[in-house]
């Protein structure tokens, strides 16, 4: 069983996992974002238990927040980015949600994985 709700981090620029990276993950609620969970990072570059094994997300929209200023500040490097906020919206709450960010210094890209 793993989180309905589970994202990894990939640095482009070095072509390994982004260790390290706080990540929290947040619900919009009455026009309000709730939090929910928070995580680091493993040295994978994943985050696989924001939400409790085997449970269900909700049917509504989320929020995954990646801090990545501290990451890149660790590596003596500059970012255009300090936070990066992935908005989604979950439509089939008996679904496993995978959201990969594909990170560098000056851009990144997310999509829906498996």
């Amino acid at each position: 069983m793993r989180s309905p709700i589970t994202t990894h981090i990939l640095d482009v620029n070095q072509g390994k996992a982004a260790a390290g990276i706080p990540v929290s993950l947040d619900m919009q609620k009455g026009g309000n974002w709730t939090s929910l969970a928070k995580g680091t990072t493993n040295a994978d570059g994943r985050i696989e238990d924001l939400l409790k094994p085997g449970s269900k997300a909700d049917v509504g929209i989320y929020r995954l927040s990646f801090e990545t200023q501290s990451y890149f500040k660790k590596q003596g490097s500059k970012s255009f980015y300090p936070e990066i906020n992935v908005v989604f919206e979950i439509t089939d709450s008996g679904a496993h949600h995978h959201v990969p960010l594909l990170l560098s210094a000056f851009g990144y890209s997310t999509y829906r994985g498996t």
